[in-house]
């Protein structure tokens, strides 16, 4: 039987060295290496030896049989390293050839004025603060001292999603929930840029636009700082040459309220075409905060005052941008986007 056996294993071993494919060598292996093959059957032949003889038959069968798998092995490596060499040497790559041109993307104008306010604002030492887009009636209205039947709720004509929940129609919710949060003890210093939605729908207003906002409460601040703050936003923003002035106005959550005008950066405030010939440009509303408001949130009016403004996202990017409709920030049209690839 060993004479067979080692007529197998010379047979094998030279039958793989003259394959020269991947079926070949399967071919091979089933003919050598299958429970069916001459060299497994041999296998059952031991159950008639003796005892003191099938240990050294069995090892000496197994000798051959992981003889044979290691060749096996080792051809079935050169065959793949031979058939990837060929297909590289069939693949050359032609470097001289032009490669693919990729556009460079930007970010969308409404994205850049957020990035910007907030810039300038944390450079001032404010926080970013938000807040849900679905808001309770009572941090959207009442906390600000907007009860229900107030006319000032006829302005912000809101999406109602039941009686007491609605899509938010600013985001001084935002900083409702702050100032609760503080438990009536400052100092708070917040923006609070995101989504709001109304009934609108004109060249400058959409059902959903961008509002940023800011909230300051500390001991001892009056009209001079709010002045000073959007003056030194509006020279960040627009140029160092631009003045601020402020007008008497009305909001429920502010007493005394403002409407705040920044000098004209199209024409020096000399009148043109952009400030309606006034010299001045309409950019944001502000105030002092309501005592009302902020005993309402749990601060000692006694103790702590505040002021508040807020501006309108795409109003700042029309006006910096020379934008004359909102509705091309929300059209995906490519031939507006890719004019901010610089930004």
């Amino acid at each position: 039987m060993k004479e067979r056996l080692n007529q197998i294993h010379d047979e094998a071993l030279q039958e793989i060295d003259n394959i020269n494919s991947m079926d070949g060598l399967q071919v091979v292996r089933n003919t050598y290496l299958s429970k069916k093959s001459e060299l497994m059957q041999f296998m059952g032949k031991m159950k008639d030896l003796k005892n003191e003889e099938r240990a050294a038959f069995g090892q000496f069968i197994n000798s051959i049989k992981n003889e044979i798998s290691e060749k096996l092995e080792h051809k079935r490596k050169a065959l793949e390293e031979a058939k990837l060499k060929e297909k590289l040497e069939k693949e050359v790559v032609d470097f001289t050839l032009p490669s693919f041109s990729y556009q460079k993307g930007s970010k969308h104008p409404f994205q850049i004025i957020v990035d910007q306010v907030s810039e300038i604002f944390i450079g001032m030492g404010y926080d970013i603060a938000e807040g849900p887009e679905v808001e309770l009636d009572f941090f959207n209205f009442e906390l600000l001292n907007v009860p229900k039947d107030h006319p000032a709720r006829d302005m912000q004509d809101s999406f109602y999603i039941d009686e007491t929940h609605l899509m938010r129609s600013q985001t001084s919710p935002v900083q409702a929930h702050v100032m609760l949060k503080a438990e009536g003890k400052g100092p708070i210093k917040i923006i609070s840029p995101g989504k709001v939605y109304r009934r609108d729908d004109d060249a400058t207003h959409s059902h959903q636009f961008g509002q940023i906002e800011g909230l300051v409460i500390d001991k001892n601040i009056n009209m001079g700082n709010l002045l000073s703050t959007l003056e030194l936003f509006a020279k960040s923003m627009f140029g160092e040459k631009r003045e601020v002035r402020m007008r008497s106005s009305y909001f429920p959550f502010t007493e005394p309220s403002v409407e705040a005008d920044i000098s004209c950066f199209e024409c020096g405030g000399k009148g043109c075409k952009l400030c309606k010939g006034t010299g001045w440009i309409e950019i944001l509303g502000a105030g002092m905060v309501h005592p009302h408001v902020l005993e309402m949130c749990g601060f000692d009016t006694k103790e702590y005052q505040g002021f508040a403004f807020g501006v309108g996202i795409e109003r700042v990017a029309m006006l910096k941008y020379g934008i004359d409709h909102i509705r091309k920030f929300y059209t995906n049209d490519k031939r507006f986007l890719t004019q901010f690839v610089k930004e």
